[in-house]
């Protein structure tokens, strides 16, 4: 008797489409997918980051990171200014979605040519993360080689980037100060001047020729 109560019962679940959980699951998915499809059109806000993407340039905030390191990390290294934000949905050639950072170059070390409108595609999983740029910011940033997908983004997360005050002095963050206490240039100053910053850029990494 208790046999065929068993038996009953896996037949019925046999037949049952979905179990709940996993029902659920798929329900959680599709919304995902529409609310990543909606996100894509205008990801400065409320952005959705689909699970199976990663970084392509992961970075560890618990990882020291010196000076030299960062450097020497970068495949473009300047100071501009954030002329446009342009939000480019996923499409057959580019997979993910990405944002279009275009920056006015005013001063090059590596990779950029001053005076130049230099655009920089970056994941929208990094936007979404805190990497994010204003119109009209003044920035000096060290940013990782383009990869295969053309994405970059700044070396050691925050690390990689310094604002630029009005005075046209570069600030460091409490990270910094803490990153690069042990720098001879860069070491217990809460801000600099550019031109001691581009020194401090070409004593880390001294085939960085300056392209001022």
């Amino acid at each position: 008797m208790l046999g065929r109560r068993c038996a009953r019962v896996l037949v019925i679940l046999f037949l049952m489409p979905f179990p709940a959980w996993e029902q659920s699951a798929v329900a959680q998915n599709n919304s995902n997918q529409n609310n990543l499809t909606q996100a894509s059109s205008n990801p400065v806000f409320n952005t959705v980051v689909p699970n199976n993407v990663v970084p392509l340039h992961p970075f560890e905030p618990t990882r020291p990171i010196g000076f030299p390191s960062l450097a020497r990390a970068a495949g473009i290294i300047f100071s501009g200014t954030v002329a446009r934000i342009e939000p480019r949905p996923a499409s057959g050639a580019q997979p993910v979605a990405t944002i279009a950072i275009i920056f006015h170059v005013e001063n090059a070390i590596r990779g950029a040519t001053p005076g130049q409108d230099l655009t920089i595609l970056q994941w929208i999983g990094a936007w979404s993360g805190g990497q994010r740029y204003r119109v009209g910011e003044r920035v000096f940033l060290f940013l990782y080689p383009p990869s295969r997908l053309g994405l970059t983004s700044t070396v050691g997360g925050p690390m990689g980037r310094f604002g630029i005050d009005p005075w046209g002095r570069i600030p460091l963050t409490a990270q910094h100060l803490s990153a690069f206490r042990s720098d001879p240039i860069l070491g217990g100053k809460a801000s600099l001047r550019f031109s001691d910053f581009v020194l401090a850029v070409q004593r880390a990494s001294p085939e960085a020729g300056t392209e001022r």
